[in-house]
């Protein structure tokens, strides 16, 4: 059985940013959700603490082959929709923390 692979992205999100950036990670999740190998997703927000992260997503894979699957559609859609997260990032002042993780067994 392939390893399963978790795509998690950590944001810092200015408040006046908050509306587009949900929007458009609502967006992106409601694609990844009708991909091959998606088994689950959630979207965070921070809602206690000093972390500096105040969103956080998660998508977890069946496989890595999903994952490079589902960025290729992802890329598609955004190409489709003329959206470029660098853009949206820069212009908004957004700091990302972009990775996927493997688990680890306890």
């Amino acid at each position: 059985m392939p390893e399963r692979i978790y795509r998690v992205d950590k944001f810092v999100v200015p408040n006046g940013a908050r509306d587009e950036f949900l929007h458009k990670a609502r967006w992106t999740h409601a694609l990844l959700k009708t991909q091959p190998g998606f088994l689950q997703d959630f979207v965070l927000e921070q809602s206690s603490g000093p972390g500096e992260f105040n969103f956080v997503t998660i998508v977890e894979w069946a496989s890595q082959e999903a994952v490079e699957n589902a960025r290729a559609a992802a890329q598609a859609l955004h190409r489709e929709m003329n959206f470029n997260a660098q853009e949206l990032f820069a212009r908004a002042g957004i700091k990302a923390d972009l990775a996927n993780y493997k688990r680890l067994e306890a």
